[in-house]
């Protein structure tokens, strides 16, 4: 007969305390997702978010992005007079948001795109040249509403002679439910773009040091026609 030795409690003990440490870890960890999904919104109105009256200006920018909404609001902003321009910055649906502000009845000799920058701060950076042509000193931003504070203070930093207003796309649905919408995940990647923004402007760096590659408004050929 064989016989086979037990394992001594103690090891035994250890085993089930790890056991029970990574069950509680794995708990807390997903109790944290599931919390930043479900407060990132709410924190964000006074956080990432910032709001303007709608007053007249001389150029509405929109960002690219979300394109839709982002069209569709920035046509209702002109068909209201609140600006003769529209300007479109963004090297993603550019030419897309223009053609669906048109369907909408946007002027389309009252629309300028910029369809070279990628990032929010090539947005500000590359607008800045096809403003200072327009002789813009006053205008509205237009983006999502917890991108609106960093694309506020990027502008802000590259055209300082303009009066700038955000006047962003509001969500669509209840706050408790945007963190688990398609949104979600971008919002949430917006509180450590907006930290590292803050950061460069603390320490005195730019968030990115680059030139536009042309400065005046990029129309492609599709445009022109």
């Amino acid at each position: 007969m064989i016989c086979v030795q037990s394992p001594p409690v103690a090891a035994l003990r250890e085993r089930r305390v790890r056991a029970a440490f990574g069950t509680a870890g794995f708990c807390l960890a997903g109790a944290l997702i599931i919390g930043a999904f479900f407060l990132a919104p709410f924190l964000a109105n006074g956080v990432l978010a910032i709001r303007d009256p709608a007053t007249k200006a001389d150029v509405i920018v929109v960002l690219g992005g979300d394109g839709p909404s982002r069209a569709a609001w920035v046509a209702q902003l002109w068909l209201e007079g609140l600006a003769p321009r529209v300007l479109i910055s963004g090297d993603g649906d550019c030419l897309w948001i223009r053609k669906a502000m048109i369907e909408r009845n946007v002027d389309e000799s009252a629309i300028t795109v910029e369809c070279q920058s990628g990032t929010t701060w090539e947005n500000a950076l590359f607008s800045a040249p096809i403003l200072k042509q327009m002789n813009a000193r006053t205008a509205i931003l237009v983006t999502s509403w917890y991108h609106s504070r960093r694309a506020i203070a990027s502008f802000t930093a590259t055209s300082r002679n303009i009066r700038w207003m955000s006047v962003p796309v509001e969500p669509k649905e209840p706050l408790w439910r945007f963190g688990f919408s398609a949104d979600g995940i971008q919002l949430l990647k917006e509180y450590p773009k907006a930290i590292w923004y803050a950061a460069c402007v603390l320490v005195g760096l730019e968030p990115a040091r680059i030139s536009p590659r042309n400065p005046v408004a990029i129309l492609s050929p599709e445009v022109r026609a």
